[in-house]
């Protein structure tokens, strides 16, 4: 019996250390270069580092007469508006063909006309009375002296006789009714001339509710009109415009008020009229607690007067310009110079910041008016400044002042 075989077992392949480590050892020798390289190369020379004051805009400070203008707006309205009622009754047997919405009427010139032929009967009869009458007055008068001289036959005086022997009272009845006639009359000359409806002043017609042919009673509205010699605009200002404005007092006449031009866009073009105030109506509304002024525009549709003017329509919303007082020595500030509420920066003569509160005595859209005394000899910063500190220096544009504000020290670095 053999002996069995010794088992064969293959041992694994040893890689040598210095593969390992040379990666690492290139590396770090790498690390070593750039080190020294880095160490060896010369620094670059360090600059002065110049930090320069804020450059700005400015505007003088100029005291001033200023003139406010104060802005309101409102409706035109007539001055005077007036319903045309019929005070007598009958068909309407005439109509001018300038009766209809929008037709003008000169002072007196008849609108329609209702029949009149019954009032011209009643004017007949009255007249008829009247005759009667003074013929009734003129026999009595005849009576009266006859009684007289009958009365100086008895011999005894005028003085002594009765009124009734003298017929005073009848003759004061036949007198009484001749008045009473010659009122008729006038009467109905009065309602024969209401037949015919004339406009009561220069009027346009704003509405009708007649035509030809209608019959009428007494008291039917028959148009409504208005005047066009002018017209009104009601202009609400607020409590503090009020200072501002010259305004007459209440019952004060003032031929001549604050002048107000009133504009309206029509289309790309402005259109503009002028105009004043005629009157202050001195009430503050309970609700808006604003101040009403009235303003007065001569000839609103051009009709009365030869001109150019644009028409006024009544009913149209326009724009309005007040021309307020003028007041001295004020000095207009931009909206843009103002930081905060109230506050301003000026720049005087050595280029440094003075940070300032104003007293507003009045704004707009575009400036604030104060009449504080201010250094007329500083200028007003315009341009907005982010950490402004009282004093420091800023430079103006514009100007050759490029001189740095602070200048750090310089840093210098070996090669």
């Amino acid at each position: 019996m053999s002996d069995p075989k010794p088992s064969m077992k293959s041992s694994p392949r040893m890689v040598p250390l210095r593969y390992v480590l040379m990666p690492f050892a290139i590396i770090l020798a790498a690390i070593i270069v750039l080190v020294i390289v880095g160490a060896l190369a010369p620094k670059p020379a360090k600059k002065p580092v110049e930090l320069k004051a804020p450059l700005v805009e400015v505007a003088p400070l100029v005291k001033q007469a200023v003139t406010f203008m104060i802005p309101s707006q409102g409706s035109v309205k007539p001055r005077t508006q007036t319903q045309l009622i019929s005070e007598v009754s009958g068909q309407v047997i005439k109509v001018d063909e300038r009766f209809k919405v929008g037709g003008f009427f000169n002072k007196g010139e008849v609108l329609l006309a209702i029949d009149d032929i019954n009032y011209q009967v009643a004017l007949v009869q009255a007249q008829a009375r009247l005759t009667t009458a003074q013929a009734v007055l003129v026999e009595e008068q005849a009576r009266v002296k006859q009684a007289k001289e009958e009365w100086l036959l008895s011999g005894k005086s005028l003085e002594q006789a009765p009124q009734v022997a003298l017929r005073q009272p009848q003759l004061q009845k036949a007198q009484a009714e001749v008045k009473a006639a010659k009122a008729n009359v006038k009467q109905a000359k009065v309602t024969l001339a209401r037949t015919k409806i004339r406009a009561p002043y220069d009027a346009m017609i704003q509405s009708k509710n007649v035509d030809i042919g209608q019959y009428v009673a007494m008291g039917s509205n028959i148009a409504t009109t208005f005047a066009i010699d002018y017209a009104e605009v009601r202009l609400p200002v607020k409590l503090r415009d009020i200072p501002f404005l010259s305004l007459p007092k209440v019952g004060e006449k003032k031929q001549h008020g604050s002048a107000v031009n009133l504009s309206l866009s029509i289309g790309a073009q402005q259109v503009s009229w002028p105009s004043s105030i005629s009157r202050y109506e001195g009430v503050v509304d309970s609700q808006s607690r604003v101040h009403y002024l009235v303003a007065k525009v001569d000839d609103p549709y051009a009709l009365l007067t030869e001109g150019h003017q644009q028409e006024l329509r009544v009913g149209t919303f326009v724009n309005a310009t007040i021309t307020g007082r003028t007041i001295d020595n004020v000095i207009a500030i931009p909206r843009s110079a103002i930081t905060g509420a109230n506050t301003v920066y000026l720049l005087d003569q050595n280029n440094q910041l003075h940070i300032q509160t104003v007293d507003v005595l009045r704004t707009d859209s575009n400036f604030i008016y104060t009449q504080d005394d201010l250094n007329l000899d500083y200028q007003l910063v315009m341009t907005k400044l982010e950490t402004p500190i009282e004093g420091m220096t800023l430079r103006v544009n514009g100007i050759d002042n490029e001189q740095p504000s602070k200048q750090a020290e310089q840093l210098a670095g070996d090669a």
